[in-house]
């Protein structure tokens, strides 16, 4: 008599381990660079109110009497235009950043936007000038906007301070070329333009404030110790920014954190 195998119920198959897999999103890993572009603006306060401070004053000074009510209104239009022009130079020079993001250039570019951020540093700090020597690169292009930019003045209407303020957003600038090859040494023209934008913002306090004669934020910012101060934590930034193993000792000192406490829940 042949016995017949005995059919047992087969056993569930044990589930794979699942593992919570963070998958950070792109606006996430941008956010600490937002904050970082929004902080350089507001260090580089002191360097705003040697450049566009006196140009701030005569917007103010050029707006006529019957418009005195409207001056904040001109004010907020004024710098939207030159905020949208610093988004709008960060995409042209972001495009050129994304098209060398896979060439050994892209390692240069970005060594350079940091020995540039050390160097706008050392002139916040008023340890050395050299780099308004850069800004002669841009006084080409501003000698052909200038004319344009004086046809707008006196400022009358919103439209007018909007168009004057983004032609004077590509007036010479040391600190905004610093910040503009910083952005375009992330590889992407989107997240360069976001940067120069969160760059621009950063600025806005302290030339609102000077247009309208606050005198305690603008003596506050031209303190010899505020202005050292900023200049440290922004050659601090530049040294962070500039490629080498303190990157990787960072990266992997944030992940391990991150691993940590995802195990422990």
């Amino acid at each position: 008599m042949t016995k017949t195998p005995s059919t047992r119920p087969a056993l569930p198959k044990p589930r794979a381990e699942t593992r919570w897999t963070s998958r950070t999103s792109p606006v996430a890993e941008l956010a600490p660079l937002l904050l970082s572009a929004l902080i350089l603006g507001l260090l580089g306060g002191g360097h705003c109110l040697g450049m566009c401070g006196g140009l701030m004053g005569a917007l103010t000074l050029a707006i006529p009497p019957e418009q005195r009510a409207r001056r904040l209104r001109l004010l907020l239009a004024y710098n939207l235009g030159r905020i949208l022009s610093y988004a709008i130079a960060g995409l042209l020079i972001g495009l050129a950043g994304w098209a060398i993001a896979s060439s050994p250039a892209a390692m240069a570019l970005r060594v350079v936007a940091a020995l540039l951020l050390i160097c706008m540093g050392l002139y916040l700090a008023g340890w050395w000038s050299g780099l308004t020597r850069i800004e002669a690169l841009g006084r080409g292009l501003w000698r052909h906007l200038q004319p344009v930019a004086r046809k707008l003045l006196p400022v009358s209407t919103l439209p007018r301070a909007l168009l004057l303020g983004g032609l004077w957003g590509w007036l010479p600038c040391g600190l905004v070329y610093s910040t503009l090859l910083w952005s375009a040494s992330q590889g992407s023209a989107t997240d360069s333009a976001l940067l120069m934008l969160a760059f621009g913002i950063g600025t806005l306090p302290v030339l609102i404030a000077t247009g309208l004669a606050a005198e305690r934020l603008t003596a506050l910012l031209r303190k010899r110790g505020v202005r050292v101060t900023g200049g440290l934590l922004v050659i601090l930034f530049g040294l962070w920014t500039l490629p080498g193993p303190h990157q990787a000792w960072l990266m992997g000192h944030g992940s391990s954190a991150s691993s940590e406490h995802q195990h422990s829940h």
